[in-house]
């Protein structure tokens, strides 16, 4: 039996991708508000890469253009952050 290591790619970056919801609902509950940590953030740029490099390999125009919005978007929350903290 041999490997799919693109197949592999894929599952890992949606488990990452997915792992992220699973961050945020374990802070929110914790703090018994809905919270959204950088973990957060760091899973979507994680999971999202992954997923954008298998995206690409399976040369998936939707799931191209999907993965690389969300990139963006997530990259922007973390410079917020990163502003706002140096600012307090």
């Amino acid at each position: 039996m041999t490997i799919d290591w693109w197949l592999l790619l894929g599952f890992g970056g949606q488990l990452m991708f997915s792992a992220r919801f699973l961050v945020q609902w374990l802070v929110s509950e914790k703090a018994k508000q809905s919270i959204v940590p950088k973990a957060f953030w760091y899973f979507s740029i994680g999971g999202s890469s992954l997923l954008l490099i298998y995206a690409i390999y399976r040369q998936d125009p939707v799931f191209i253009l999907g993965q690389s919005a969300g990139f963006i978007i997530y990259l922007r929350n973390l410079q917020l952050i990163k502003k706002h903290e140096a600012r307090s």
